[in-house]
């Protein structure tokens, strides 16, 4: 089924009017809508929920961090995306912790940002790449050793759930490991089940990683 609605909250015009045309155009199938401030699309959205919404940061008045914790309070389905200038560990990290699955900068070009709002639609969590290193140094300066979730997964999904924390989709993790994508699968079932939680960022916050 293909991506019925989405949001983008971007408070400068000239990239509201570049996007907005890319992405119908990408995306014929999909309402999009733009709002220019958080407020707007709080008002809107609260409501009026979408399936996805592409948040920058800096916004006049709410951040778009702020607003996105806000809709998911009430929206916990709804897929949220980062697409900001802000690489920063600080605002990486507050941003997923407010609920957002994927982190995209904004000079990624088009073609890429259309990958990653499929990506993220499909159950992915897509993030540019200098995003994904900042996690990855931020888990490598994290001590696991006093971890019991993170210790009471075996080798190998310990691999895993490092893999995972650096952003990789299902299928480049066993193309990494030389596995089936259905045993990574398995795998991660396998992982969520024992650290009882039911997502990515779930899993990566009760091992300690993030």
């Amino acid at each position: 089924m293909p991506l019925s609605s989405l949001a983008v909250i971007e408070d400068n015009k000239t990239i509201r009017e570049y996007l907005y045309p890319l992405i119908c155009t990408a995306f014929p199938e999909t309402d999009v809508m733009v709002f220019a401030t958080a407020e707007d699309a709080l008002q809107v959205l609260i409501n009026d929920p979408v399936d996805m919404v592409l948040f920058d940061i800096e916004l006049p008045g709410m951040s778009g961090i702020e607003c996105m914790y806000k809709l998911k309070s009430v929206h916990r389905q709804m897929q949220c995306m980062m697409l900001t200038v802000f690489d920063d560990a600080e605002n990486i990290f507050k941003a997923i912790k407010a609920g957002a699955t994927g982190y995209i900068l904004k000079n990624t070009s088009p073609e890429k940002i259309f990958e990653a709002i499929t990506d993220l639609y499909n159950g992915g969590s897509p993030m540019s790449s200098q995003i994904a290193r900042k996690v990855i140094e931020a888990f490598q300066q994290t001590d696991n050793s006093k971890n019991e979730s993170y210790h009471s997964l075996s080798r190998r999904e310990q691999e895993i759930i490092q893999i995972l924390a650096q952003g990789y989709r299902y299928k480049e993790i066993a193309d990494q490991l030389f596995l089936s994508q259905e045993t990574i699968r398995t795998h991660i079932r396998n992982i969520y089940e024992k650290l009882h939680v039911n997502s990515r960022w779930e899993a990566l916050k009760k091992t300690g990683i993030i």
